[in-house]
């Protein structure tokens, strides 16, 4: 079926990802594979008008909440969707499989399973992204050329990965069976792999692990699944699906969102990444430091922040981080404990945030999940218009509750070194 053939007011693909910048990975993938995306922050209230898009992807902050908190969060928004019409859920996670052995995407999948799949059938889990090199093979997790367990992830602060090997992970967080499909099943084609859904379902498995090398695989792949009522992966499975239906990119397919005006950077991710990229901001613009230690013992940093601003901001992008090295990060948490320090962190960068919005900034990148979350509650965004992107995983949002605003929400790994540098003069 091809997008022209498609009903033009109902969407049909639902997206509910489990952060913010994650959503924003997957919506500019799906922009990029020709498709109409609109975002919401939270569950969008039914009166909300959401006319002519493909896919709407639906943003949450559930990573790193309790199990049952997900759990709800999630087939709340599930429902959602299907109430407007979605034919295919998709639940997307972190390429890097960002979870703790106790959850939260074994739970979320387990409880969306038992809504919407029908007896006997495999669901995918499918988070190899092979345009963020993150990649899948033997059913252990790569990042780059390292394996997960060996890549940045093991500093995580909230959910350091020590294994690679993603069935065992998932194994630790369901009851269900976890089984696998090698890439050698994948090139042989999407009967292939259809034939072996149905060989691990005799054998009484519910989850199947593939293997994801390249870009044809997740075509595959897309095409195995284009009847399933629940996909579940990172950001790359979509294009597949996108694929699959028809969907051709063109020029004209959703223009970017061109932001103009005053611009600036807030980052929390404390991410190798995201660290590159102040280093290469700051020598060419200012920055100014976030302390939560400061804080914590009774400094204002955030007025102090605001004047940094206030002298800045007329003069070119700004640039205000609480991002550290990983021996900063361990010790503010050693001193504040790591539920306090992100506590701190977030609050005052979201009203740091807010108030540069207040001083005229129309261009905001935010870098770091957890920060994204915070920031964007704080504005009060709840829906945007998704642009194409600047770099895989990170394109410019039009917000819908401030038309002036445009927000880039940057998870910690993405971009390139000087994306805080290149972003605001992207296809204008």
């Amino acid at each position: 079926m091809s997008n022209t053939e498609m009903t033009a007011n109902v969407p049909w693909l639902g997206v509910i990802a489990d952060d913010f910048t994650g959503a924003s990975d997957v919506a500019g993938t799906l922009v990029g594979a020709g498709m109409r995306v609109v975002q919401t922050f939270g569950i969008p209230d039914p009166s909300m008008q959401l006319h002519d898009v493909d896919c709407i992807v639906v943003s949450l902050k559930t990573r790193s909440v309790p199990a049952a908190e997900a759990v709800e969060e999630s087939l709340a928004a599930a429902r959602t969707l299907r109430s407007r019409g979605v034919q295919q859920l998709y639940f997307k996670y972190c390429s890097t499989f960002d979870s703790t052995p106790e959850g939260n995407i074994g739970p979320v999948a387990d409880a969306l399973r038992k809504e919407f799949v029908p007896a006997g059938q495999i669901t995918v889990v499918a988070p190899g992204t092979p345009a963020l090199r993150r990649t899948v093979y033997n059913g252990v997790l790569f990042a780059g050329v390292d394996l997960l367990q060996e890549s940045s992830m093991r500093n995580h602060p909230l959910t350091p990965m020590s294994d690679s090997n993603v069935p065992r992970l998932l194994q630790e967080q369901t009851k269900n069976l976890v089984g696998h499909i090698g890439c050698n099943v994948i090139e042989a084609g999407a009967p292939a792999v259809q034939s072996q859904f149905q060989t691990l379902s005799d054998q009484g498995t519910q989850y199947a692990v593939v293997d994801t090398l390249t870009d044809s695989h997740l075509a595959v792949l897309g095409s195995a699944v284009l009847d399933h009522p629940l996909v579940t992966g990172g950001s790359g499975l979509v294009g597949g699906l996108a694929a699959a239906r028809g969907f051709r990119v063109h020029a004209e397919t959703a223009s970017a969102a061109r932001p103009t005006g005053p611009a600036a950077v807030v980052a929390g991710s404390c991410s190798e990444m995201t660290n590159v990229q102040i280093d290469t901001f700051r020598q060419v613009r200012p920055c100014f430091l976030v302390d939560p230690v400061a804080i914590a013992e009774g400094h204002d940093v955030v007025t102090e922040a605001l004047l940094f601003a206030r002298e800045h901001l007329p003069d070119g992008p700004i640039l205000i981080h609480s991002t550290a090295s990983p021996q900063d990060v361990s010790r503010a948490q050693k001193e504040l404990g790591p539920t306090l320090a992100a506590e701190i962190t977030e609050a005052s960068l979201s009203t740091i945030a807010e108030e540069l919005v207040g001083l005229g900034c129309r261009q905001l990148i935010v870098a770091g999940g957890e920060t994204s979350g915070a920031v964007v509650r704080r504005l009060g965004i709840t829906t945007a218009h998704v642009g194409k992107e600047v770099s895989p995983g990170v394109p410019w949002l039009k917000t819908e509750t401030d038309p002036g605003l445009s927000i880039l929400l940057k998870s910690g790994n993405l971009g390139t070194p000087g994306l805080f540098l290149d972003a605001w003069d992207h296809n204008r």
